[in-house]
């Protein structure tokens, strides 16, 4: 059975998903199994990254391509009840690799992971192993540089291809990640990519993930923006309150 792309709402200009993590899990799994030659490209929404990409015109083109845009972050919920929209749950990039890890193991596939460091690397390889035993997993590092060469690229997409990986996870960071994803991935021989950069340091335990606690209030940031200030502050004290006056004066421009 083919299913309907996924309900969107659009939030400034970005079609974000509406559905809660659990009614993913069917696009996860169709996806995983398709085999249309299509590599589909999952994204994460949160008030920075639109930010950010009203100063990047390749970052917003990547957002705007993703086959599926979840809202990652409190203040796309708030945007859409503002609005009057139907989004009511954060869905976050950790929810995506777990829905995607219950399909690939459930199906005893491939899982690769491309992007951080060798060490970060060999700690996601051992968990996986603990936690998903029926998961073939490979890993890629690629060399720290703020833009790749062709020849990086190449070493890249051969990686992947001769695994060839029901899933790809991208961790670059964003906006790096979704650019070279939406650049690359029609190279690539995978099913599924997902640009979620945190989630390999979470899923790794060089950062701690906050509590369930916080995330169910949503002030996962709280605790986040305690302890790595110099890399967060930014993201709260101006990306988040630019968001939330762009979000108010869309409002304003399209109230009947």
């Amino acid at each position: 059975m083919t299913l309907a792309p996924p309900p969107t709402e659009r939030v400034l200009e970005y079609p974000v998903c509406t559905l809660p993590p659990a009614g993913l899990a069917p696009y996860m799994a169709a996806w995983i199994d398709a085999e249309d030659g299509t590599a589909r490209h999952l994204a994460c929404a949160n008030p920075h990254s639109i930010e950010v990409a009203r100063h990047d015109p390749r970052f917003k083109a990547a957002l705007l391509a993703a086959d599926l845009l979840v809202p990652d972050g409190v203040g796309v919920v708030f945007a859409s009840k503002f609005n009057g929209g139907t989004i009511r749950e954060r869905v976050t990039g950790f929810d995506l690799f777990q829905l995607a890890c219950q399909a690939v193991n459930a199906r005893g596939g491939r899982m690769m992971f491309l992007g951080s460091s060798d060490d970060v690397l060999a700690i996601i390889r051992d968990k996986m192993a603990q936690d998903w035993p029926q998961i073939s997993v490979a890993t890629h590092s690629p060399p720290y540089k703020p833009e790749f060469t062709a020849e990086d690229n190449a070493a890249m997409h051969a990686a992947v291809n001769q695994f060839r990986p029901h899933v790809l996870w991208v961790g670059m960071t964003a906006p790096k990640q979704e650019k070279w994803v939406e650049a690359n991935r029609a190279h690539l021989d995978t099913r599924l990519i997902g640009s979620i950069g945190a989630v390999f340091d979470f899923y790794a335990g060089r950062i701690q993930r906050p509590a369930k606690v916080w995330r169910d209030l949503g002030l996962e940031w709280l605790p986040r923006l305690v302890g790595e200030p110099k890399r967060l502050w930014r993201r709260m004290f101006v990306s988040a309150p630019a968001f939330v006056a762009a979000v108010v004066r869309h409002r304003l421009r399209n109230r009947d």
